[in-house]
C-alpha cells in the first residue's frame, strides 16, 4: 500500500513517522522550508509511548496517483491542500482526512466523490519543537478510522490490519461519522470554554459561571449533533461530562494554543459550522454564539495586527 500524507506536522507527522516505523510505504507531501528541515534532522516524535525517528521520503509536488491519501492540514487550508493532492487521487484512491469537525467531508466529496472520502479521528495532543520534531504532550493516543462508502473497504480494512499491529488505540469503526460526531461534540466543548476563559479546564470550574458554560456548550454541541442524525451516546456524555468537570484538570483545547500564539484557528470550520447547522433546525446556541463571536473577534484583531506590521 502507497501512503502518501500531506504535511509533516503534528498529526501527519505523529502517524506517518508510527506508520513508516512499522514497516509502511509512507511519502510525505511537505512545503519547502518543512522538507530543508526534515532532509537535516529527520523525522522525529518524542512520546511517553515510545519515542520514534525515520528518514522520511519527501516531494514537493505529487504526479501519479497512490492508494492512500491521509489529509491532516488545518481547516482554513483546505482548499490549497485538496489541488496539492489532486493529482494522487487515482480511480481507486481512498482519501482519510483526520481533520477537526465535519465539514470537510461536504467539500471533500464535491470535489472527489463520497466513494474516495473516508472518514479518521484522532484523540492526542501534540506540539512541535523549535527544532521542527513532535511533542506528545499526553500518553493518549487514539486513532479511528473507517469507510464510508463500500468501494473502500479493501484499503481501508488493510490499513486498518496495519494500525492494529502499531497500538491496540489504533481501531476501525463501523459508523466513523458518528464518531466524528462525538469528537465535534467535545472539542467544541473544550475549545469553547478553554478560548473564551482563556484558561484549562480546572480554573474555569472555579470560576463563578464556569460550570454552567461548560454544560450549556456541551448541551448546545449534543443538541445539534442529534438534530443532524448523530446523537452522542449517554455514555458518551457520561464520559464528556467527567473529563469536563474534572477539579484541577489542566486540559486546554489546541485552538487555545493557537489562539495565544496569535495565529489563525479553526472557529469557523467548529463553530460556524454547528451554528449553521443549528440555524437549519431552529436551534438556539447562546454559549456557541459566544464561544464563536469571542473568536471572530481575535481572529479580527490578528489580522489588523498583521496588516498593520506588513
Amino acid at each position: 500500500m502507497r501512503i502518501l500524507i500531506l504535511g509533516a506536522g503534528g498529526i501527519g507527522g505523529y502517524f506517518g513517522a508510527r506508520l513508516q516505523a512499522g514497516g509502511s510505504d509512507v511519502t510525505f507531501l511537505v512545503r519547502p522550508a518543512r522538507a530543508a528541515a526534515l532532509q537535516t534532522t529527520g523525522l522525529k516524535v518524542h512520546s511517553p509511548l515510545g519515542d520514534v525517528a525515520v528518514t522520511p521520503r519527501l516531494l514537493g509536488a505529487v504526479d501519479s496517483p497512490v492508494d492512500l491519501v491521509l489529509l491532516s492540514c488545518k481547516a482554513y487550508d483546505l482548499d490549497s491542500a485538496l489541488n496539492a493532492i489532486a493529482p494522487a487521487v487515482g480511480p481507486d484512491t481512498v482519501l482519510l482526512p483526520l481533520l477537526n469537525g465535519v465539514a470537510h467531508l461536504d467539500r471533500l466529496d464535491a470535489r472527489f466523490g463520497r466513494a474516495r472520502v473516508a472518514g479518521g479521528v484522532a484523540h492526542l495532543a501534540l506540539t512541535l519543537d523549535a527544532d521542527g520534531g513532535i511533542r506528545h504532550l499526553n500518553a493518549t493516543e487514539k486513532l479511528i478510522v473507517g469507510a464510508r462508502d463500500p468501494a473502500q473497504q479493501p484499503v481501508i480494512a488493510a490499513l486498518g490490519d496495519r494500525l492494529a499491529a502499531l497500538s491496540p488505540d489504533y481501531t476501525l469503526s463501523a459508523d466513523i461519522e458518528q464518531a466524528m460526531w462525538d469528537k465535534l461534540v467535545f472539542i467544541a466543548t473544550l475549545a469553547g470554554a478553554t478560548c473564551l476563559m482563556r484558561a484549562p479546564i480546572g480554573d474555569i470550574l472555579d470560576s463563578c459561571a464556569g460550570p454552567a458554560l461548560i454544560a450549556g456548550l456541551l448541551d448546545e454541541a449534543a443538541a445539534v449533533a442529534t438534530a443532524c442524525g448523530h446523537p452522542p451516546t449517554p455514555a458518551h456524555m457520561d464520559g464528556y461530562r467527567a473529563v469536563l468537570t474534572q477539579r484541577g484538570s489542566t486540559l486546554t483545547a489546541s485552538m487555545l494554543r493557537d489562539l495565544q500564539r496569535g495565529a489563525q484557528t479553526e472557529a469557523e470550520h467548529i463553530f460556524g459550522d454547528l451554528r449553521e447547522r443549528a440555524a437549519r433546525h431552529a436551534l438556539a446556541t447562546p454559549w456557541l454564539d459566544l464561544a464563536h463571536a469571542h473568536l471572530q473577534a481575535a481572529d479580527a484583531q490578528r489580522r489588523r495586527v498583521s496588516e498593520s506590521a506588513g
